[in-house]
């Protein structure tokens, strides 16, 4: 069985890598991350202009990179050629350690071809994403190994029937929701894995429930993300099987699972 789909697991995923201490979801991010020992990575999914599926949490460029503007509006080539590393910082603006050290957007291909037996979770930004997604991960041969997830409906309905491990819908998370106010069961779930937040929009979020409700049913509760080892603990000891962690050091340390510290650049 895929570690991410175990019920009974314990697992401290890199949320974008070691995000919090090198550029998100970048190959230097990523690698740190299982560098440290993280059971898996997760990372974002978008288009470029020209089609290639290339890695990116936000819309834009502007908060990670040295460029401006859509992801969508610009090419393969053009992303590529940007400092997928100038923002990053971990002392509020003091220092930039990756800045001008060669960190790029990666693609797709590139992830799963650097890292071919890592479980991944992966979120699909946009619906324009799904189809060459799938492309992607058929060349590869990595469905076995990826959970996939999103915000949008519309960009999962497509994977549905063809062998994916999907995370539940925005939908199937409301509707999970409400049965839980009403302390219904999980009803009949058709998705294969729950990953949500402790609290969205200022609201929280019966993790704790949900973990119970979908225990009994042979599904995993994931969480992100989570970065205060106290709060990890208490979704581990509420049978929370997966932590999202920007930092997951300290996560795995509260496992007891030892991991060495990682220089920047070290791991490339």
């Amino acid at each position: 069985m895929l570690n991410l789909l175990d019920p009974t697991a314990r697992l401290v995923i890199a949320h974008r890598g070691n995000s919090m201490h090198a550029p998100e979801d970048t190959m230097e991010s990523f690698r740190q991350g299982l560098a440290l020992g993280a059971d898996g990575l997760e990372f974002d999914v978008r288009l470029s202009k020209d089609g290639v599926a290339v890695l990116i949490h936000d819309p834009t460029l502007d908060r990670t990179t040295n460029g401006s503007g859509a992801v969508a509006e610009h090419s393969l080539d053009e992303l590529r050629a940007l400092d997928a590393g100038y923002r990053f910082t971990s002392d509020g603006g003091r220092t930039f350690p990756y800045r001008g050290k060669g960190i790029r957007m990666p693609t797709l291909d590139e992830a799963l071809s650097a890292f071919p037996d890592t479980p991944c979770i992966i979120e699909l930004k946009t619906p324009t994403a799904t189809e060459e997604f799938a492309r992607r991960v058929a060349a590869h041969g990595a469905k076995e190994r990826l959970v996939v997830g999103s915000f949008h409906d519309e960009a999962l309905a497509p994977l549905r029937g063809r062998g994916f491990h999907l995370t539940a819908s925005s939908a199937e998370v409301k509707r999970l929701y409400a049965r839980a106010l009403v302390l219904l069961g999980a009803g009949a779930p058709v998705f294969h894995a729950c990953s949500v937040p402790p609290s969205f929009h200022g609201l929280p979020v019966p993790v704790l429930r949900f973990s119970r409700m979908l225990r009994k049913l042979g599904i995993p509760t994931h969480v992100w993300t989570v970065n205060d080892p106290r709060l990890a603990r208490r979704l581990w000891d509420g049978g929370v099987n997966a932590i999202l962690s920007d930092d997951p050091g300290p996560m795995l340390a509260l496992l007891g699972r030892a991991s060495r510290p990682i220089s920047p650049l070290e791991s490339r």
